[in-house]
């Protein structure tokens, strides 16, 4: 029998987003491990508000919409908020009932600088990352380091010289100014985004073209490649080295000594291998040919743990392709090396989550 569209709509509904999403369905589990992590952030999120006046949006429900940004890869805050006005699964996922009217794009804004201002992206990082070490999925020995380029959200033509910032500038249109940089010979000794100063003129490789960008580096444990350690840095020539030590340093104290970390031939100096044996952490990086680096030798490049640490290494592409390709961080939507730190580690919170669902499906 033929059905027939029927348009007028019921009085009363008493059916809620729980029972609209699947038991088997993915977000369970990432729901489930994110409200674990969140909980421990609690006395956190009090000291970030006064006592008094009206009550904001629980910022467990910004932190979580931020990871529904990067799991599905939505473009834009504004449109995070249009789509939770009937996307049923998103409404499920913040602990939001059908009724609730959706937060306004500017809840994100308003709130973000009380984030950067407890570091609490880091600390939801490292409670995760302290889920996974509960769950026996991080090894506390083995480490892999690298580092890549992620473009800034600056034209090239904010790239102007730091003492005559109009130099050149043609005001035919004010919404889009014509630069004629044809010739200039530009720096970041001498020239300075005026969209975003943080940001530095960087390539990715020889024949590349320059892009106003961010370094960014990640840790990886070798056991199940799981990211436990992101930093933002200047895309300076030493930035990554710099940032590499760091996040080792940091994670020597937070969960023990690392035994060796590997890494490839753009580590390859002097000076980063002497640094990781003060710290007596072996050195397993990539050789380059016709170079001999003292530390660095037969006695450790003959092991079996070199060599499986060179095969496992490249498993931190993957982190890095997950986190440009879904996690939007190919190039990113803010501006401030602080803001992309929140955005990056925000997006390694979300892989990281994704990565424990199909590790512990239960």
């Amino acid at each position: 029998m033929r059905g027939h569209e029927e348009n007028q709509g019921y009085m009363f509904s008493y059916l809620s987003p729980e029972d609209r999403v699947p038991s088997d369905h993915p977000l369970r589990r990432i729901k489930a491990m994110a409200d674990e992590a969140l909980r421990l952030l609690s006395r956190t999120f009090d000291r970030m508000y006064a006592k008094e006046g009206r009550p904001s949006i629980p910022p467990e429900r910004q932190l979580k919409a931020q990871l529904l940004i990067a799991l599905y890869t939505i473009r834009s805050e504004r449109l995070f908020c249009e789509m939770l006005d009937y996307n049923i699964l998103y409404r499920w996922f913040l602990g939001m009932n059908l009724e609730e009217r959706s937060f306004d794009a500017t809840t994100f804004t308003k709130n973000r600088d009380r984030l950067l201002g407890h570091d609490v992206a880091g600390r939801f990082l490292q409670a995760v990352v302290t889920q996974a070490q509960t769950a026996g999925l991080l090894s506390d020995e083995h480490f892999t380091v690298d580092g890549t380029l992620v473009e800034a959200w600056a034209s090239l033509k904010s790239f102007r010289p730091i003492d005559t910032p109009d130099e050149g500038v043609d005001d035919d249109d004010p919404g889009n100014v014509t630069v004629d940089f044809h010739g200039q010979t530009r720096t970041n000794q001498t020239h300075r985004s005026t969209t975003d100063p943080e940001a530095r003129l960087a390539r990715k490789g020889n024949g590349k073209e320059a892009k106003l960008s961010y370094g960014v580096s990640l840790l990886m444990e070798n056991r199940h490649g799981l990211i436990v350690g992101v930093a933002v840095h200047a895309p300076t020539g030493i930035g990554e080295r710099e940032a590499a030590l760091a996040l080792l340093d940091q994670q020597r104290r937070r969960r023990g000594h690392p035994r060796s970390v590997g890494a490839d031939k753009g580590y390859h100096t002097k000076a980063f291998v002497d640094a990781l044996w003060l710290q007596s952490i072996t050195p397993h990086i990539a050789m380059v040919a016709g170079r001999r680096t003292p530390g660095l030798d037969g006695r450790t490049t003959r092991s079996a743990g070199y060599a499986l640490s060179q095969r496992i290494r490249k498993r931190i592409e993957e982190g890095f392709g997950w986190l440009k390709t879904v996690g939007g961080l190919r190039k990113t939507r803010y501006r401030g090396s602080a803001r992309v730190a929140l955005h990056a580690k925000l997006a390694a919170v979300a892989n990281i989550l994704l990565r424990m669902a199909k590790l512990c499906p239960t």
